[in-house]
């Protein structure tokens, strides 16, 4: 750390005897603009507060701090703070009088925090009373928000060196259903309460709330938000009526330490329970510790405490927290898992990695990169070489996919090794790339043949399709990354056969089939070169292939199943059963009839359009519009405006949906039947 730059700012005092926070202390790292945040009673606690910080910085970033740079407040003109700053060797920096924008970063960024905190008040209506809760809710948004003093990337990222998530965030300030949780319910008690989600707590797996039923706080994890529809306060008992433009704090509180926001202590997400539920809250990527901060109360309500409950209360008991804890005592109090078996699905189970490294760290992603690499093993697909003189090695990469069935449930998580085929030169890594897909409308003719002759058809997949394919060019490409071999440093693989990703890989696995196939006594139709088959009258059996998708009808069941058998002798196979659903088709086939539909397909495109709550009409026009005779206006050449289509203001966002309709019309409009 070169330097970070330091600010108090006083954003409300406290009345009625000036208990609690009054302060805040904010630092910045001048290099990633990654924030801490500190509540203060009195600005002589900046010191110790300061201290806090930096002893986490330093343990977070492995280096010393140089250098600070703040005004000259007597808070860090003090001997004490001048004692401390020389005895461990940190330059620092004061402005001149009167001349803040010698201090431009800090000062910046505490008028952002500032106007941030307030908007947040103001837009759901929260009393000035929780200030202290928005600035820290404020410090820890902007921690992972894109900044331009850093090319668009988050302070987060540029301090911790990964993205964060933010699919846990939540509108501050918003009305919540809180699941009542403790003994002593009767069976017909209510088990939810109305409260106020003001922040996320630390140590534990779920949110922080505010109940104004009774003014204390409440921490859990089964939580729905309604994140539009902020709190009345001027309803029920305890309530608390804000005062139109005002940002003063009156309240009363026992003496105790203000707590941070902003250190690097890992918390985690509770588990996804609906689509608006407080759940999922991951914060292993906090960058920041973000812990509670001492937010006063009014004058009218009870004395309590914002912060984890004691070891003497249970965090479920429905009384709520009362006070604080430290370190010491969660640490004596927390028992050792053993055996645990921690896995991210419940987190990330619809959620794609951007990164290996992020990747690894989600038991679900690394069986599915440990089962691509041990396919690709058993395939014998390379062998370890040094790389000739004349060739270049081509670098691999991974590609994640959450793989869904037609309802959008989860069904499998799928790791992909593939090549950069971009980096290949033709004429040296490969000559030709083209094999041969079954149309969509060949696909229905053969529905219609199964459904004339009451046929059933069988849908077959191969697993780690195009690593069958045997190359015939000479193909080097990089170790994996995250699988690399540390004793063979500076070697390269050999391909022996295709990688996903290779410009050739599609029509060497095409050839392999081929050759397969005219084994097995099919041939190849003239017509439709990914059309085989094989017999006639009852012994006939059609095989259209579409890449790595085998789709078999015939007359004979029993040749249908051997020939099932053959092909798994041959590759490594998944036997779908009867097809159900293909290409984005959903088929249903009952005796003499098959039907076929994208229903799940439409519901998308109406989702993605913002019309899935729209009502049918027979007409899809404008009621009561006149046409009048005329040219229709040109529309320009989209090409070269990749994204005109994006808005919904432009004509091609307008073409692009309907061509979407037109598809799904043309695809899906019959049903066959004998």
């Amino acid at each position: 750390m070169e330097r970070v730059c330091g600010g108090v700012r006083l954003p409300g005092r406290g009345g009625g005897g000036g208990g609690g926070a009054s302060y805040f202390l904010l630092v910045v790292d001048d290099y990633s603009r990654f924030m801490w945040v500190e509540l203060l009673k009195t600005k002589d606690q900046a010191l110790e507060s300061f201290k806090k910080i930096k002893a986490r910085a330093e343990t977070e970033s492995g280096s010393k701090l140089k250098g600070l740079r703040t005004d000259r407040g007597g808070e860090f003109t003090s001997n004490l703070f001048t004692v401390f700053c020389n005895e461990n060797g940190i330059k620092h920096y004061t402005t001149t009088p009167y001349t803040p924008q010698q201090n431009g970063v800090v000062e910046r960024r505490n008028q952002t925090v500032v106007e941030m905190a307030r908007c947040m008040l103001k837009a759901m209506q929260v009393p000035p009373e929780f200030w202290g809760e928005a600035v820290c809710a404020a410090v820890y948004t902007l921690n992972r928000a894109p900044t331009k003093s850093l090319n668009n990337m988050t302070p987060f990222e540029a301090w911790h060196g990964r993205k964060p998530r933010v699919s846990h965030l939540r509108i501050f300030g918003c009305t919540t259903s809180v699941k009542i949780a403790g003994p002593n319910l009767s069976k017909l008690a209510d088990r939810s309460r109305k409260m106020v989600f003001i922040g996320y707590e630390i140590g534990t797996k779920g949110y922080r709330f505010y109940d104004p039923s009774t003014a204390k706080l409440v921490v859990s994890r089964d939580v729905i938000f309604a994140e539009n529809e902020p709190w009345n306060w001027d309803r029920a008992s305890g309530n608390i009526v804000q005062e139109p433009d005002s940002f003063i704090v009156e309240y009363k509180l026992s003496e105790q330490n203000p707590t941070t926001a902003g250190t690097d202590t890992e918390l985690q997400q509770p588990d996804n329970n609906a689509d608006q539920q407080g759940s999922a809250v991951d914060y292993s990527d906090q960058g920041g510790n973000y812990a509670p901060p001492n937010t006063p109360q009014s004058a009218s309500s009870q004395n309590h405490g914002w912060i984890t409950p004691s070891t003497q209360q249970s965090a479920d008991s429905e009384e709520g927290p009362v006070r604080y804890r430290t370190m010491t005592d969660l640490l004596d109090s927390t028992e050792e898992l053993h055996d645990f078996e921690y896995s991210g699905v419940f987190m990330l189970a619809a959620d794609e990695p951007r990164s290996v490294e992020e990747a690894l760290e989600e038991e679900c992603w690394k069986k599915a990169m440990e089962a691509e690499m041990q396919s690709i093993l058993q395939n014998q697909t390379w062998t370890l070489s040094e790389l000739p003189k004349d060739h270049k090695a081509i670098g691999p990469k991974w590609v994640f996919k959450v793989k869904k069935d037609p309802a959008g449930n989860i069904v499998k998580h799928k790791a992909r090794l593939v090549a950069k085929g971009y980096a290949q030169i033709q004429g040296i890594d490969y000559d030709e790339v083209f094999a041969p897909v079954a149309r969509l409308e060949t696909m229905r003719l053969l529905l219609v043949l199964a459904a004339q002759g009451e046929w059933e058809v069988h849908h077959m997949d191969v697993k780690s399709t195009f690593l069958n394919g045997d190359l015939q060019e000479e193909v080097y490409v990089q170790q994996p990354p995250g699988f690399s071999d540390p004793r063979a440093k500076g070697r390269v693989l050999k391909l022996k056969k295709a990688l996903y990703g290779l410009k050739q890989a599609p029509r060497a696995w095409n050839a392999r089939l081929d050759q397969e196939l005219y084994k097995l006594g099919f041939v190849r139709s003239m017509e439709e070169n990914a059309v085989y088959r094989r017999g006639s009258g009852l012994s006939l059996l059609i095989v259209g292939v579409y890449v790595d998708d085998l789709i078999i009808c015939g007359p004979n069941n029993r040749m249908i199943s051997t020939f099932k058998e053959q092909m798994k002798k041959s590759f490594n196979m998944s036997d779908l059963g009867l097809l159900s659903y293909y290409l984005g088709l959903e088929v249903k086939q009952k005796p003499g009839e098959i039907t076929i539909s994208q229903s799940a397909y439409a519901e998308k495109i109406l989702e993605t359009s913002g019309m899935k709550g729209c009502n049918s009409v027979d007409t899809p026009m404008e009621q009561n519009l006149k046409l009048l005779p005329g040219k229709p206006e040109s529309l320009p050449d989209s090409r070269g405006l990749p994204c005109a289509w994006r808005t919904r203001q432009s004509p091609y966002y307008t073409r692009r949906r309907l061509c979407r309709v037109l598809l799904t019309a043309k695809n899906t409009r019959q049903t066959f039947s004998r």
